[in-house]
């Protein structure tokens, strides 16, 4: 903990509340993070919808969020707004710590404040390969270290695995497992197809907690309602976070199916807070947050799905939240993050007495 507490802005997506009514990854982990650094005493001011709840200084870009306003046409020019917002108060304070994206590349390192932006998306996209390159000295955070894979040489300065308020999400006494849980987003890359054959393979149900973006409306009605209908399929949708321990708990295990290479999987670790074993395959993030053999199993392919489900009797619950208070508690991913405004901090410091010595 520093001497003096630090004046931390916290700049979120505008696409969702934060933390998110429903659905929303990043929003969830910057009220995470946010709530948390709170606690530990910094002052800290977040940036977001203005329908969020923080214990911060709530600043309000833009009235509510971005998916829930209907009469947004051009999202573009929330952004811009948000940005500009920033800058016009950035002397206020010590960092400046952003979630989005590569918008405050051009206008942030043409400024005195520290910053960092944390990556939270995918970056094997040649788009983003080249947008991201064009700035090579920006401080970055990495998710995992995978996500570094497709742009190696960019300005990272650390890895932060994310993480959640210890007590948000707990086991909770069931009376049985007797069903496999999908939970999250359904889209081609999230593996709901395999999830449904590996479930059908093994007899177990599949109880399905998850959105669909507009995006991915016309893959669910070709693709997904055909398998709903083939038996042992329990579409339930979207869930919230006062929802989500009971039916973790009540999962033999979390079917994590994903055909893409995942920054993170935020929906592993509130498993593993629940207690619940998760299958996952292997690719992107996982091999970095899953614990093989302890957490559950990792897998290459739809076969050794079905054999690991075969095997979760091995695994016992109480370790599986037993790594979760470990690794991926709010309060590990704050210091985490402290620790990294308090290094650019010093080379921001350090580099204006080199220049006002010259």
């Amino acid at each position: 903990m520093p001497i003096a507490p630090l004046r931390i802005a916290q700049i979120a997506p505008l696409f969702e509340a934060v933390p998110p009514k429903l659905y929303g990854g990043t929003e969830r982990v910057v009220s995470s993070l946010t709530e948390e650094l709170v606690v530990m005493g910094h002052d800290v001011t977040l940036f977001a919808s203005g329908d969020s709840i923080t214990k911060a200084k709530l600043e309000p870009v833009w009235p509510q969020a971005l998916r829930l306003d209907p009469t947004i046409k051009d999202w573009v020019s929330t952004y811009a707004l948000l940005m500009e917002y920033v800058r016009q108060r950035s002397d206020a304070f010590d960092v400046l710590h952003f979630h989005c994206d590569y918008w405050p590349n051009s206008l942030f390192s043409r400024q005195p404040v520290p910053f960092v932006t944390t990556l939270h998306g995918r970056l094997d996209l040649n788009e983003f390969a080249q947008v991201y390159s064009m700035f090579p000295d920006v401080p970055l955070v990495s998710i995992s270290n995978n996500q570094r894979s497709p742009v190696p040489h960019l300005g990272w300065t650390e890895t932060v695995y994310h993480g959640m308020p210890q007590h948000l999400l707990t086991p909770q006494p069931v009376e049985s497992h007797d069903y496999f849980a999908f939970l999250g987003r359904i889209s081609p890359e999230k593996g709901i197809e395999r999830a449904i054959r590996i479930a059908q393979a093994c007899g177990v149900t599949l109880k399905v907690a998850a959105k669909v973006d507009k995006v991915d409306e016309a893959y669910f009605k070709a693709e997904v309602e055909p398998l709903l209908a083939t038996g042992g399929v329990e579409f339930i949708g979207e869930i919230n976070d006062a929802q989500k321990p009971a039916f973790l708990s009540g999962a033999k295990a979390l079917l994590f199916a994903i055909d893409w290479p995942e920054p993170f999987g935020l929906v592993m670790i509130e498993a593993m807070a629940c207690g619940c074993p998760v299958i996952a395959f292997r690719r992107g993030s996982v091999p970095e947050v899953m614990d093989d053999g302890v957490t559950g199993f990792i897998v290459d392919n739809v076969e050794e799905a079905i054999a690991a489900c075969g095997k979760l009797d091995k695994i016992d619950r109480g370790l599986v939240r037993a790594q979760f208070d470990r690794r991926f508690t709010a309060r590990r991913m704050a210091e985490d993050y402290v620790a990294v405004y308090e290094k650019l901090i010093a080379i921001k410091r350090a580099d204006g007495r080199l220049v006002a010595a010259a």
